[in-house]
């Protein structure tokens, strides 16, 4: 099924692939634990974790996150140390501080998610997608949920032999092909994107992975003995020290871990560089000489 985008959209093409994606959608279907709430904030630390995350190291600790912070007041309500301590092996994060900030947002204003699109990206962390992939799964409105697993169908099926595809042709694509109204059960935004996902899911299974021809397609850098990785490092030997630590502990604990790598040591003044970046970002903050997360 092919595309062009100077003549528009193909009625005929649009109504083709909905059938395609949403038979796919029954036949493919994963009952995944996420599924089975409408409740926003469980939608949303879901979207969240799913972020360059496969979704069997998901499956779990969202279920433990939910018995730790059940609720958006009881997440605004935590320490930072301790949102931080929930998220250690998810990756990225800034994730979990944004997370945390936008809880905050959320319970100064009554405790409520908001399902209106500009109200959801105001708030730290979300974006566009997220922002519609909550409106989706919890409200079961319409939007343009663009994410991995939808990329990869919409170039499998309307760019199929095309090369660095910019997420500005697959837009309005997204936007046409999802329902507008909930009143089907069978064809509302809910079913119709769990459908995209559940095919981009299994496309990337069985055939060349298509997302790698959007221009939006990066590389991840190695992360093994990154600055990414060192931070990291800082991060969880933070949260060994509630009670702060000097430079020189965290650089030791940062340099026990480097050599257990394999790697080599690290400075103490290069700690310090990390703890000053972290501490502008939130993650930490220097007390009379002690690094306290």
């Amino acid at each position: 099924m092919s595309h062009s985008s100077d003549v528009g959209i193909d009625p005929d093409a649009l109504a083709s692939f909905r059938k395609l994606v949403l038979a796919q959608g029954r036949l493919l279907y994963r009952d995944l634990p996420w599924r089975r709430t409408t409740d926003p904030y469980e939608i949303w630390i879901s979207e969240v974790m799913l972020q360059q995350t496969q979704v069997s190291r998901v499956d779990g600790r969202w279920q433990r996150w939910l018995e730790r912070f059940p609720t958006v007041d009881a997440l605004a309500a935590a320490q930072a140390a301790d949102v931080l301590d929930e998220w250690q092996g998810m990756g990225y994060n800034r994730r979990a501080l944004s997370l945390l900030n936008a809880a905050r947002s959320v319970a100064d204003a009554g405790g409520v998610m908001p399902s209106d699109l500009k109200e959801l990206v105001a708030l730290p962390g979300i974006g566009p997608a997220t922002a519609a992939g909550i409106r989706a799964f919890a409200f079961n409105l319409p939007g343009v949920y663009l994410e991995t697993n939808v990329r990869t169908v919409m170039l499998h099926e309307f760019y199929p032999d095309a090369e660095q595809v910019p997420d500005k042709e697959l837009v309005p694509l997204v936007e046409a092909s999802c329902p507008k109204d909930a009143h089907d059960p069978e064809d509302d935004p809910r079913t119709w994107y769990y459908a995209l996902l559940d095919y981009g899911y299994h496309l990337k299974r069985t055939v060349p992975n298509p997302s790698r021809r959007s221009r939006t397609h990066v590389r991840q850098s190695r992360f093994d003995g990154s600055h990414r990785q060192k931070r990291a490092m800082v991060v969880r030997a933070l949260l060994s020290y509630r009670e702060g630590a000097p430079v020189s502990t965290i650089a030791q604990e940062v340099s026990a871990e480097e050599r257990r790598a394999g790697r080599p040591p690290v400075e103490e003044a290069y700690v310090l560089s990390l703890l000053e970046e972290l501490a502008a970002e939130g993650f930490c903050r220097d007390q009379s000489g002690l690094w306290k997360p």
